[in-house]
């Protein structure tokens, strides 16, 4: 992590006081308006917060905007010098943008940033059961023919491979969509930042794509979460969880089952709220439906 200057962290610290309270599925940038200003420092809470939220968007749309030329210039077969000053502009803005919302996180004790791995809190991970051992693996067969540690080693590489290459997913079934990615209303302090799947509680939850997982978390207003990153550097949430089954590092391939969808945090009912992320932080997100047909994965309505 690269650090963050003292004229950025600074004004960031105010988010403490006005973050605390937002529902989990607060609008871009994660703020809701305060009231009350530092000692001294000549500008209000609320004023700071909409400039983080301002500044975050800014970096969103400029994140984006990047990567479709980055998109463009590969599609048309342009020289790998643009290519790489195009992919440079791209991760240049992403690396300031995940500077920012990790400083405002760690501030506002965004459990992503703060407890990654949620064993700081009460979360509801999948007991763990006594697996019955099988044998050490040796290489050898017992059967006929004879199986080299070579000869694991490419079979496991293949299914590797199979696991990377297999279509993206839905993160749910049996569900119907409700809010939207930035719906407005009065359940959110500024707009939605996700796709929410009304399912009921227990419903299998399955990561869209292969990935390691970032984080699971519990504790604020997105109740129990599952963080995954996926090879392109996109992070996916699925918060509102009754249980998770999956631990912070654990590699994922399509439709791995993360958890089981519930209520849990700031919620009117059950259901899947699922965000797509330039990076894990509130404040990063994408319209998930559009960035999901990338991945050649319909969501039905």
């Amino acid at each position: 992590m690269r650090r963050v200057s003292c004229a950025r962290v600074l004004p960031l610290a105010l988010l403490l006081v006005t973050l605390a309270a937002v529902p989990a599925d607060a609008g871009a940038g994660g703020a809701g308006a305060g009231a009350g200003a530092g000692a001294g420092a000549g500008v209000s809470a609320a004023g700071t917060v909409d400039a983080v939220r301002g500044e975050a968007a800014r970096a969103v749309r400029a994140h984006e905007t990047a990567r479709a030329r980055v998109d463009r210039l590969r599609a048309a077969d342009a020289l790998p010098t643009k290519i790489k000053s195009a992919e440079r502009r791209r991760k240049k803005i992403r690396a300031d943008l995940w500077d920012m919302l990790w400083a405002a996180g760690r501030a506002s004790g965004d459990p992503v940033a703060v407890n990654k791995s949620g064993r700081g809190g009460k979360c509801a991970f999948q007991s763990r059961g006594k697996k019955k051992s099988k044998g050490k693996n040796t290489g050898k067969s017992t059967g006929k023919g004879k199986v080299t540690a070579k000869g694991t080693a490419k079979a496991t590489a293949e299914k590797k491979a199979r696991d990377t290459a297999r279509s993206w997913t839905a993160p749910t079934r049996d569900y119907w969509l409700s809010a939207g990615y930035a719906a407005s209303g009065a359940r959110w302090v500024h707009r939605h930042t996700g796709q929410d799947f009304a399912v009921r509680t227990g419903t299998p939850v399955y990561a869209v794509g292969p990935g390691t997982v970032r984080a699971t978390t519990c504790g604020d207003g997105f109740g129990n979460q599952v963080v995954v990153r996926h090879p392109d550097g996109y992070f996916t949430q699925y918060a509102h969880l009754s249980r998770i089954d999956v631990r912070a590092g654990k590699r994922v391939k399509a439709g791995q089952r993360l958890g089981l969808s519930g209520a849990t945090g700031n919620v009117t009912g059950p259901h899947l709220h699922f965000e797509v992320r330039i990076t894990p932080y509130l404040g990063s997100s994408v319209p998930p439906l559009p960035w999901l047909r990338r991945k050649d994965v319909r969501v039905v309505r």
